[in-house]
């Protein structure tokens, strides 16, 4: 999903400005073009699309382009990728939250995505109706690694932290259900984190499945 996007960024921004950017602009991303993934704990893992543009506004001025040329430049070149295109399940989501409802668990997401983005991805996986709540970048509460969008959640569904369970496939994610106080903390190798990048995690599964 974000390989595309941050070649085509680096691409728009480096015929705005007639500079090199390109090696400047993955290393604040945390994005490895030989491997085309993204690294744990870099820009694209947990960072707001809002955010995102102003630490690559910033990755633009840093290259000694002025303040309103950077605008212009970001301006032109910015857009955010279509997760309704892009992104692809990994396993049946309406089979595993229809199964979780059934044992009388409820499903929430936290998000580093915006709100609108999130929702529609969920509507074309199919799934949005089995959510029971969602928090998103753009929600006002803060970001991961913070414990605010579990607790937020919790507090939402009238389920204490204690008895809630963080399920996520970077650092950022484990750091979050730590701090929020999760009953259970657990890491999912199908995402980009590696057994060592989810260490904090209670257990590490291989899919989302073994919730089923």
């Amino acid at each position: 999903m974000w390989s595309g996007w941050a070649e085509d960024l680096a691409d728009r921004l480096e015929a705005a400005t007639e500079r090199r950017l390109r090696e400047p602009l993955f290393t604040m991303l945390g994005y490895d073009a030989a491997t085309r993934q993204a690294r744990p704990g870099g820009g694209l893992i947990s960072t707001p699309m809002a955010r995102l543009r102003d630490m690559t506004a910033a990755v633009v001025r840093a290259a000694g382009v002025g303040d309103e040329a950077t605008d212009n430049a970001v301006q032109a070149a910015w857009h955010a990728p279509d997760p309704v295109t892009l992104a692809h399940p990994l396993a049946d989501l309406s089979a595993l939250f229809i199964t979780l409802r059934a044992t009388g668990r409820a499903s929430a997401i936290a998000t580093s995505d915006d709100r609108d983005p999130t929702i529609r991805t969920l509507r074309a996986l199919g799934v949005a109706h089995l959510v029971a709540a969602v928090v998103c970048a753009d929600d006002g509460v803060a970001n991961k690694p913070a414990p605010d969008p579990v607790l937020h959640l919790c507090a939402t569904l009238g389920v204490d932290p204690s008895r809630a369970a963080v399920v996520g496939d970077s650092p950022a994610d484990m750091a979050m259900g730590r701090a929020a106080g999760a009953r259970l903390v657990v890491g999912v190798r199908t995402g980009i984190g590696t057994d060592h990048d989810l260490a904090a995690a209670d257990v590490i599964v291989d899919s989302v499945l073994a919730f089923a």
